[in-house]
């Protein structure tokens, strides 16, 4: 039996007018369609009388919901994935799916369209020839902050995803480390009636979010490191195991845990870490 297709189909950001003439064909010739909100879903296939039958897909119950759609994709039906806005595969579960259909020999199509980074990025003012997509920083803040302290001297320039709820926390964590002069802008309600740039540095964004409550979905978008961000970081790089863990437990870590984590960044054992620290003791 001929394997079926997996389409993976970007669907309106805002405006439903950015739904592409391919997007609606393919959605109403598949035999399923994976949708990460099916409630969601179901709104967008009925403004554009479309009737395919819809089953949930999503993060929560990939690990369950994959293999049961690799198993009709092998028995020769064809399905489009859709996440509840922009290109499927960034920032949810499609990712997942597609990787199970190229472990089966399963085809993989895309459907482009809209995408709510690239579409900020275009419009951001900053430097587009070389940039890197982040999306959203990790839930914990030890996390976030060890993924930015890696980025921080990133030249391109950095695409963000963040709730309204998390907006001012993710900007607080971003002028901490990448610090608050960098070039910033903000985008929210991409491509719907309240669209709104707001152009200005990482200091003055959390500035203004601190006294404007935000709405809407946002993009992030931040200018890459300078020579002279890149020059400052080295600067403040600390090469002594005794100094890095007295400076990881001013940031509030556990003494065992600063230990762990100085050995990682110094590429030590700790068993190294704990010599040198007894030794200056000793001094």
């Amino acid at each position: 039996m001929e394997k079926g297709t997996l389409y993976l189909v970007a669907t309106p950001i805002g405006n439903l007018e950015d739904m592409t003439y391919r997007a609606v064909r393919i959605l109403g010739e598949v035999d399923l369609i994976a949708a990460e909100d099916t409630r969601h879903t179901r709104k967008l296939l009925t403004h554009f009388d479309i009737h395919t039958p819809l089953t949930s897909y999503h993060e929560h119950n990939k690990f369950e919901k994959g293999p049961e759609l690799i198993q009709e994709l092998l028995n020769g039906k064809n399905i489009a994935c859709v996440s509840d806005a922009g290109l499927p595969g960034i920032c949810d579960p499609g990712a997942h799916l597609a990787e199970l259909c190229i472990e089966e020999g399963i085809a993989v199509s895309p459907l482009p369209g809209a995408n709510a980074g690239l579409s900020a990025l275009i419009c951001s003012g900053l430097d587009t020839t070389e940039f890197t997509f982040i999306g959203f920083l990790p839930k914990t803040g030890k996390k976030a902050q060890e993924l930015l302290e890696r980025i921080k001297s990133y030249t391109g320039t950095l695409i963000f995803y963040e709730a309204p709820h998390h907006l001012k926390g993710t900007l607080t964590q971003l002028v901490k480390v990448l610090g608050e002069n960098r070039q910033a802008v903000t985008a929210r309600e991409l491509t719907k009636k309240f669209e709104e740039f707001n152009r200005c540095t990482l200091g003055e964004q959390l500035a203004y979010y601190t006294e404007n409550e935000p709405r809407g979905e946002f993009v992030i978008i931040v200018s890459g490191a300078s020579e002279e961000d890149i020059n400052e970081s080295q600067a403040e790089e600390i090469t002594d195991p005794v100094a890095l863990v007295a400076k990881l437990e001013n940031e509030g870590l556990g003494h065992k845990e600063a230990m762990r984590e100085a050995a990682k960044k110094l590429g030590m054992s700790r068993r190294d870490v704990y010599q040198a620290i007894l030794e200056g003791q000793e001094e």
